[in-house]
Order: structure tokens, then sequence, then C-alpha cells
């Protein structure tokens, strides 16, 4: 049994597509791809597909991640390849490796987030930053199917900072895509070109309960009274595993990538040394 692991976009429009709807619609593309997939046992057989920390509904994001199981091996980037003909634009795979390597999902542990605040000068914006950098604690509340739930969203943010102007695609973490994201960051839709836009950069853990973009937009709003006039629009630049030593967050499929070049340079060596 091969797997391989996906990393897709959520861009545009398609950024208010729910995971069960992007479910269906992937689940549909490996159909039309003609993807030998591996299924479950039981009454009720489903492809075996692992999906890895969606993105809230209503956020963009160009790193997300799923693994998928075949029962024959296939190539990955010509995988890649049909599956991104199957889906719409905007759902977008944009890389593909065989799993050389346990827990995707362990890897996971930091997310960056880009967060356009239209309408919001820079200064006012950076005035919040440093009050919510500034405090020990910052409490939010959040609605859940049990009630509201408050909770102190500062621990798990790294690092949050205030930027004005376009994005600064030499500054977008490894293996983002710079290209990818300087496209999707462009849109006008997104980004009205009349009116002051603040733009923060988030560095947040993974933790329980989880701090989402909007819980650290309350906490601007708790602290300083930051107040967009219209809703954030919100982007995931990356996700994998945090690095303490630097600050940064890593990508998650460089260890696949790396375990093939390896088992790939100790086969040409193999076959170097084998008698003629």
């Amino acid at each position: 049994m091969q797997r391989i692991r996906l990393r897709y976009t959520k861009r545009g429009r398609l950024r208010f597509t729910s995971h069960r709807d992007f479910q269906r619609a992937f689940e549909r593309a490996l159909r039309r791809a003609e993807v030998p997939m591996a299924y479950s046992a039981g009454f009720t057989p489903h492809p075996k597909v692992s999906y890895a920390n969606a993105a809230p509904t209503g956020t963009g994001s160009e790193a997300e991640y799923l693994e998928i199981a075949l029962t024959e091996a296939r190539d990955p980037e010509q995988l890649r390849a049909l599956l991104d003909e199957s889906l719409p634009t905007g759902l977008d795979v944009i890389e593909a490796v065989e799993a050389r390597t346990s827990g995707l999902a362990d890897r996971l542990t930091a997310s960056v987030w880009e967060l356009r605040l239209t309408g919001v000068p820079a200064e006012d914006a950076r005035r919040a930053v440093d009050a919510f950098n500034a405090a020990g604690s910052v409490e939010v509340q959040r609605l859940t199917k049990n009630g509201v739930r408050t909770f102190d969203a500062r621990p798990a943010v790294v690092s949050l900072e205030s930027r004005s102007g376009n994005l600064d695609v030499s500054d977008v973490p490894d293996g983002s895509h710079s290209s990818e994201i300087t496209e999707t960051h462009s849109s006008r839709a997104d980004r009205p070109s009349d009116q002051p836009c603040a733009i923060l950069r988030l560095v947040v853990r993974h933790v329980t309960p989880a701090v989402r973009p909007d819980d650290v937009l309350s906490g601007l709003s708790a602290v300083a009274d930051l107040a967009p006039p219209v809703p954030a629009a919100v982007t995931r630049l990356a996700q994998g595993l945090f690095d303490e030593e630097t600050g940064t967050v890593t990508d998650p499929l460089a260890p696949d990538r790396e375990a093939a070049a390896a088992l790939s340079t100790a086969a040409s060596a193999a076959a170097a040394k084998a008698p003629v």
C-alpha cells in the first residue's frame, strides 16, 4: 500500500467552502482521476483519506494537508496534476510527496496567518498589536455548543506584528510557495485600493482550546478597542512544526522529501557498486 501526502489551497471564493464540502469535492475528484484508492473495511467502506487540521470555514489557506492510501503505486507528481485538474479552481493541489515518515499530523503544531484589516489605519493596528503583546493574559469569549466559553488567548500566540502595504514575498515562511501567495493576495475583492489596509502577521501554536485568528481579533478589541469596519480577510500562509530555536514554522513535508532523496542516493550508490 502506497501513501501519498498532498498539500492543497483554499483561495478566493472557495475559502467559504466548509470542510465537509471539500471532502465531498475531493472524493469526486478521486473518482474522476481514477485513483486506485484503498478502502476501509466494514458495511460502509470509504476511501482511506486522512485530513489534518483543516482551516475554519471562511478563511483562505495556502497550506492544507491530507494523506491518501493507494492500492497501486503512482507517481506523486502525476497524481497531483490529475487531482488538481479534477478540482475547481481555488481548491488547488500544489504539492504531492510519497509518505516516507510517520506522524504528519504530529508535525502540524503551529500556523502562520495573515489578517488583512481593510479600513484600519496601520498606526491604529500597530498600537493594538503593541497592547496585545504587552499583555500578560488576554481573555476572550467564544460561543460553543455548550454555551459561552472564556479562555486566555495570549499564551498560544508566538508572535503578532503589524504591517502595511503589499505582502513582502521575501518574508513568506519556507514551503509556502510565495508565487501562489502573491497571486492570492493581489485580488481586488480581498484588498480594495481606495481604503487604508493594515496587515497583521500571526504565528500561533496549536493548543487546546484552539486559538483561531478571530480569537486574536477579539483579543485586540478587548485590549485596544480595535474594531475593523469590515470582516478581516484571513489566510493561513503555512503550518508545520514550530522550531523553538529559530522561531519559525517548518515545512511538514520536508522529512518525506529528504527521506526520498536519501533513498534515491542510496539506490544510485548501490547500482554503481554492482558488478557489471
